[in-house]
């Protein structure tokens, strides 16, 4: 007999808490879309009382997911209860995740709260919030940092409130595999109704142990639910890794005699998506989804592979989906074509004429570059959606000159609320002229954190995509352009930088 794993991505929620990795609602959209292609059981999609923006976003998600739960974050009160029940209405399964801390050091520091005071909020909250939804999660945020006997009150005290699912949150990342494992099996050994309650892990990275400790609590504690996120994104060190987890269990059935419902095929095409959404590269030894993951350069490993692959594989590149890294079009294809490739990577547009417009892009691209790669549509498309967002500031187009022994020149075209600008400067290099003559018109008198340059696809011919990170007035935001020019990739990756600056969406900051 084998049980089931449930996968809860929370990839839409604690991943965009990483700094400059917010999301757009239709950026969401399409990433929930793929999580739901990937068939993860509950999608966290947001923390709807955190900001307008957030609530738009759960509230669209939870109107087009039909096959995965959807999920929104609140803290303990009424109020963040309620809007997350508002915004998951049009869900055809809804969960409520509601938390509240439980730690010495949170109560007495940060929620400035007595533990019976913490102990009567946390009933108050699953008691309301079960009044709206049936499915209902509870957290006692930095859970294994707590007093032992204080939070057996506390779950025992939610589960007979109606909590279904109970999530142990390892929220700086202090836990230990063995301990931690114990830690939950201990809470479930104590609890007279635990089992009432599906028990779930929530592993932050901090010390490179978020898989390690989630398989501990899995396989030692008896959780039957994992809270991860795709490419392991998230704050500090990032969160426990959603393909990490998911290829341990499946690769080690033979230990773990766990099931799931997770499409592995569909690893690779989320991380991609996810990785050129925030900005966040993928670094090439990252394991499973790193470009180097099935890639063998010792003669010793190249021949043992070539004569059996399992003498050096243990899991197959194509079951995690990289045999999608195919061509797929070229500058001879047709719209219907172009059309039946978006859907396939899962990109919905609002309009005909949206899609005439990506394809115009992409006609122009492919007279620049033979070979058009998934990535370099789901570039395209990114930049595309953000043009049609009708923000503060477009590119229009470059022009720079650099030669040995003289000072770079650029000059840049672009679009301030529909109205054409020229800026112009002298830099170190002509990135940093392409850069300092947007600057000198914008004058956003940001800081820039963060320059990075990543190759979309293989050989010189690739597009770059370029990250760019600014921080201004406690803001930090990440803007993401591609081209096959790097300097023009800079230059729009800059512009999408200054748009999220102007985005006066500000967010609660959450935890779990």
């Amino acid at each position: 007999m084998t049980d089931k794993l449930i996968i809860f991505d929370t990839t839409l929620r604690d991943g965009e808490q990483s700094p400059g990795a917010s999301m757009t609602r239709d950026e969401k959209l399409r990433i929930a879309r793929q999580l739901e292609r990937l068939k993860v059981d509950v999608i966290e999609a947001g923390f709807a009382a955190s900001s307008n923006g957030d609530f738009e976003a759960v509230q669209a998600i939870a109107n087009i997911i039909k096959d995965s739960t959807v999920c929104s974050l609140s803290r303990a009160n009424d109020r963040d209860i309620s809007r997350a029940a508002e915004a998951l209405k049009g869900a055809q399964n809804a969960r409520i995740h509601t938390f509240i801390a439980t730690s010495p050091l949170h109560m007495e520091k940060k929620l400035r709260m007595s533990p019976e005071q913490v102990l009567e909020q946390a009933k108050q909250s699953v008691r309301f919030a079960r009044n709206l939804v049936g499915d209902i999660e509870f957290s006692p945020e930095d859970g294994y940092r707590s007093e032992m006997d204080f939070l057996c009150r506390v779950i025992e005290a939610v589960i007979a409130e109606g909590a279904t699912t109970i999530n142990v949150p390892d929220t700086v990342g202090y836990a230990v595999p063995e301990l931690y494992g114990n830690f939950i099996k201990t809470l479930r050994e104590r609890i007279p109704n635990s089992d009432k309650a599906v028990w779930s892990v929530h592993c932050h990275n901090d010390l490179g142990m978020a898989v390690a400790n989630s398989l501990a609590g899995v396989k030692i504690g008896g959780a039957r639910q994992v809270e991860c996120t795709i490419n392991g994104l998230g704050e500090r060190a990032g969160n426990c890794s959603l393909e990490e987890i998911v290829m341990a269990v499946k690769t080690r059935k033979d230990y773990f005699n766990l099931d799931l419902n997770i499409d592995t095929r569909q690893i690779v095409p989320a991380s991609r998506m996810v990785s050129q959404t925030t900005g966040f590269v993928v670094q090439p030894n990252k394991a499973v989804v790193g470009a180097n993951a099935f890639a063998h350069a010792s003669g010793i490993h190249q021949d043992g592979v070539l004569k059996a692959r399992d003498t050096y594989e243990i899991m197959r590149a194509e079951d995690v989906g990289w045999s999608a890294n195919k061509i797929v079009l070229g500058k001879l294809s047709g719209r219907n074509a172009f059309k039946q490739r978006l859907q396939d990577l899962g990109v919905e547009m609002e309009s005909e004429a949206d899609i005439n417009a990506a394809f115009a892009k992409f006609k122009e691209l492919a007279d620049r570059k033979s070979e058009i790669f998934d990535e370099d549509i789901l570039a395209l498309v990114s930049e595309e959606s953000v043009i049609n967002d009708k923000e503060q500031y477009a590119f229009v187009s470059l022009a720079q000159r650099s030669e040995t022994g003289e000072r770079p020149h650029a000059s840049v075209v672009f679009t301030v609320a529909g109205k054409e600008v020229r800026g112009e400067s002298e830099g170190n290099g002509p990135v940093d002229a392409s850069l300092k003559a947007i600057e000198s018109h914008a004058k956003s008198g940001a800081e820039m954190v963060l320059y990075s340059v990543n190759a979309i696809s293989g050989s010189t011919e690739s597009q770059g995509e370029v990250t760019v990170r600014l921080q201004n007035s406690g803001r930090v935001v990440n803007g993401v352009g591609s081209d096959p020019d790097i300097v023009v990739a800079s230059a729009k990756a800059y512009l999408s930088a200054l748009n999220k600056l102007q985005s006066k969406s500000d967010r609660v900051a959450a935890q779990g």
